[in-house]
């Protein structure tokens, strides 16, 4: 075996990899110094398993690879990264009671005499961080404090300290904001520079329209096209992808929008969310958008009762009538859903079946005198699955054998099986690709059809364009406008989400001391 150009630093060559069936067949593929190679495809088939081959994760079941032109048979991710193949992957490898700057450098740490530096740790942590538009977070920050956004650029930031030849970015802007991807693309634009190569994993096409020079597409664990990315539009690769054309437009079908099922009035707590108040209908999408820390998830948090208000109400019905909700338990009692953005830390859990998971919330509809109707379980898990088109060997399969959507689809079947008048939705699409994700959203459709009321947040802001009839636009934790849809754009929404910021910065500015000379 040879590399198959002269300044390709990695080629692998026949790789496979099969489990209970193959999810990898037969791959050819080269990567060249300094260059982006996006790597895409549907949910499952085959990018994750591809990149942990390379990441030394997994061991493959067929094929070679070279890396600068010599064999490598990485045994181990650690393995990996000596040799400079660094791997930032959806699922985070932070340690949330660690400082942001202890995460940083954890096999790393300076010492003198076996003792950390704290100093020179607090440096070279606001060194690295600096290189991912981190500088406004105090490197002594506990990374369980965090938002999962945070989180994702500190992942980043880490697997850019030393000497990297290969970096694998796998959905790193699902939870970043537009000034963080810019950073993102700014930081990638330096490493090939330095010749350091990219594989870049993504759904969102346009994303790799500007960062990618090649594409390569897998479907169903085969290589179905590596091509410069120039050759194709979006509408082509999706078709790649998933094998069937989708539109530009989302019918969302005839619907009916009813009277007020939620009202959120003077919604606050500590400086997280100040004073929010809106109100959703039976039968609409009520979309959220803002930049990370703006108050979207804290906000969804209060109305679950996840977290207690300092002051606000949140009513049913109408005539509203005020819920008393002081827990997730009282939130569901009332018919409030909350999908959350976290799926692998608070919405699944991963050694347990797909059965098991979708039952987790609809007990009382497959057991009795406190046992478990295994045939019953297996039903509901089945009719989810067939539903939600998870792609899964069985209802028997374990959640953490599965890709990231479909992860998320398990976790949104659940609720779908309890007849929740309101549903909240935390970035449901995250991590999701094209042909998922526009199956979640007739889904969202067919909700509201039945009448439910949907809040959806999204860092997305062309998804919730395309979904919602109206999108509220938080911004430092105020609800700053409520846009109607066909009176938007993303301009002004873009905008609007900076506006709170720009106000409080220019109210700091006023009230601090002034110099007199």
């Amino acid at each position: 075996m040879s590399s198959s150009a002269p300044n390709a630093v990695l080629s692998v060559s026949g790789i496979g990899k099969t489990y209970a069936q193959p999810v990898l067949s037969n791959i050819d593929l080269t990567l060249l110094r300094g260059e982006v190679l996006a790597l895409t495809g549907e949910n499952g088939a085959g990018k994750s398993t591809l990149s942990k081959i390379i990441g030394g994760l997994v061991t493959p079941t067929t094929g070679q690879m070279l890396f600068n032109g010599r064999a490598y048979t990485p045994g181990s991710r650690t393995q990996a990264e000596e040799l400079g193949i660094r791997m930032v992957m959806q699922e985070l490898n932070l340690l949330p009671t660690l400082s942001v700057a202890e995460n940083l450098f954890l096999d790393n740490l300076p010492s003198h005499g076996g003792w950390i530096s704290r100093k020179q740790l607090r440096s070279a942590a606001i060194e690295a961080m600096a290189q991912v538009g981190l500088d406004a977070i105090d490197p002594d920050t506990l990374v369980g404090e965090l938002g999962i956004g945070h989180q994702q650029m500190v992942e980043i930031a880490r697997n850019l300290i030393g000497d990297c030849h290969v970096l694998i970015l796998d959905e790193p802007t699902a939870m970043l904001t537009a000034r963080e991807v810019e950073m993102l693309f700014d930081q990638i634009s330096r490493l090939q520079a330095r010749g350091v190569a990219i594989i870049y994993i993504s759904h969102r096409l346009e994303e790799l329209a500007r960062v990618a020079q090649r594409i390569a597409v897998l479907r169903d664990g085969n290589l179905v096209c590596v091509e410069p990315m120039a050759n194709y539009n979006s509408e082509q690769l999706v078709n790649l992808m998933v094998g069937r054309e989708l539109g530009e437009h989302m019918d969302m079908g005839v619907r009916t929008i009813g009277a007020p099922a939620l009202t959120v009035k003077g919604l606050s707590r500590a400086d997280k969310v100040l004073d929010v108040s809106f109100e959703v209908r039976a039968g609409e999408i009520f979309g959220i958008s803002g930049l990370i820390g703006a108050g979207r998830t804290e906000l969804l948090r209060l109305i679950y009762g996840a977290d207690i208000a300092d002051s606000g109400t949140v009513a049913l019905g109408s005539p509203a009538k005020v819920a008393d909700i002081r827990s997730p338990v009282d939130a569901v009692r009332h018919g409030i859903a909350l999908i959350t953005e976290d799926r692998k830390g608070e919405g699944l859990l991963l050694t347990q079946s797909i059965s098991a998971n979708i039952a987790l919330g609809n007990m009382p509809a497959i057991s009795s005198a406190g046992l478990v109707n295994g045939r019953d379980e297996s039903a509901l898990a089945q009719r989810q699955i067939d539903a939600m088109r998870i792609r899964s060997s069985s209802p028997d399969q374990l959640v953490c054998e599965l890709s990231g959507g479909n992860q998320q689809k398990v976790v949104i079947g659940r609720w779908l099986e309890r007849d929740c008048a309101v549903l909240l939705f935390d970035e449901p699409t995250r991590g999701i690709d094209v042909g998922a994700k526009f199956d979640i959203y007739a889904l969202l459709g067919e909700l509201t059809r039945q009448g439910k009321a949907l809040v959806v947040v999204s860092s997305d802001l062309r998804e919730l364009m395309l979904i919602c009839d109206r999108i509220g636009v938080l911004s430092a934790g105020r609800l700053i406008e409520t846009f109607e849809r066909d009176s938007w754009t993303q301009d002004e929404l873009l905008a609007a989400a900076f506006a709170g910021y720009q106000k409080r910065d220019a109210l700091l500015h006023e009230a601090a001391p002034r110099n007199t000379l």
